[in-house]
């Protein structure tokens, strides 16, 4: 592993970049935003691409709108209204997302500078939120820490507070198998450990059930190409202009187990994703409209990288029957997700 100064921010605070590589595998964090800058990984053939959607420079970074590689808190994905109560108390988050509260706020952990220290095979972050940050009651201190073991990066997330919160971490990368460079993912095939999943409403809140996969374009039990049924005559889909749902993983929640693969038959690679988390996101990237320009000057349009966010249920504070996202005093929230990437 290696670390640079990657750049300045506008307050003149020192942005460092840190290189993990292994034979098959190579991986950038930078300390703002907690961000996967890239992973690099092979083909078929041996040939090494970029596979995560990003920029070359730090100001570009500080421009985007996308969360690419982001760390999000305090809270990934949507509250509703931005409003949640605790032990009788209502809490006020900033609506960034319509009128909702989206990935923790307009200043969430992916606007924030994490302090840095290399560990063995990586590197861990580390993040004090003051009590009322974005609205969220306590001091949280949060630990997110990237270590790259031959083929498989893993993401361990570690949180505290002084007192009752919520907490939903996960990592925001945008994949693409072809490259980077190399257009759509609509061929990228996948598979989704769940059986069921979280419909939502028109604008991504919940609706509070959790309805079987079996019949629907959601059900990923066996490989699809992503624009197998992207485009159905299906609400869901129609809401969210294609994918843009979370899962309820199979298994239990706490242990770690396969919540996904995808496989990429023009390039061969392959991405599994394990985790502890009992739900994942998977977007299609539906909303890149042609606004961000990556590297090799690539503009990012709508399917050209896709996410797998490990993560709690969307505004999982406002359900009770979700799996619950509290933290109390003397508790400790951890996770773990796994990215094993390999070729066939």
């Amino acid at each position: 592993m290696s670390k640079a100064v990657f750049g300045t921010l506008p307050d003149g605070s020192e942005v460092e970049i840190f290189t993990l590589k292994s034979e098959q595998v190579e991986a950038r964090v930078m300390n703002w935003g907690g961000r996967l800058v890239s992973v690099k990984t092979k083909d078929r053939n041996g040939e090494m691409a970029h596979i995560s959607l990003g920029y070359d420079t730090l100001e570009e970074w500080l421009r985007d709108t996308a969360f690419f590689g982001a760390t999000v808190g305090r809270v990934a994905n949507r509250i509703a209204g931005g409003q949640f109560e605790l032990d009788g108390q209502t809490f006020q988050i900033p609506q960034n997302n319509g009128q909702n509260a989206l990935h923790g706020g307009p200043q969430g952990f992916d606007k924030k500078l994490w302090t840095a220290k290399e560990v063995p095979n990586g590197v861990e972050l580390s993040l004090v939120s003051p009590d009322g940050d974005m609205g969220f009651p306590g001091t949280m201190t949060v630990t997110v820490t990237y270590t790259l073991k031959g083929s498989d990066l893993h993401i361990h997330y570690r949180a505290t507070s002084d007192k009752t919160t919520v907490v939903n971490l996960t990592n925001h990368a945008y994949w693409n198998l072809r490259g980077d460079d190399r257009g759509d993912i609509t061929n990228t095939r996948i598979v989704i450990n769940a059986d069921a999943f979280v419909p939502t409403d028109a604008t991504s809140i919940p609706t509070g059930e959790l309805p079987p996969v079996e019949g629907t374009p959601m059900d990923f039990r066996t490989e699809h190409a992503i624009a197998d049924r992207a485009d159905a005559e299906y609400e869901q889909l129609k809401f969210a202009k294609g994918y843009d749902h979370t899962w309820v993983l199979n298994g239990d929640a706490g242990t770690i187990r396969v919540a996904a693969q995808a496989h990429e038959p023009e390039s061969g690679r392959t991405l599994t994703v394990k985790t502890t988390q009992p739900g994942m996101q998977f977007y299609s990237g539906n909303n890149l409209k042609g606004v961000l320009v990556g590297r090799f000057g690539k503009v990012y349009t709508a399917r050209t990288g896709f996410c797998f966010e490990t993560q709690h249920f969307p505004d999982s504070p406002n359900h009770a029957h979700f799996p619950s996202v509290m933290l109390r005093p003397g508790e400790v929230f951890e996770s773990e997700t796994v990215y094993g990437f390999g070729v066939k």
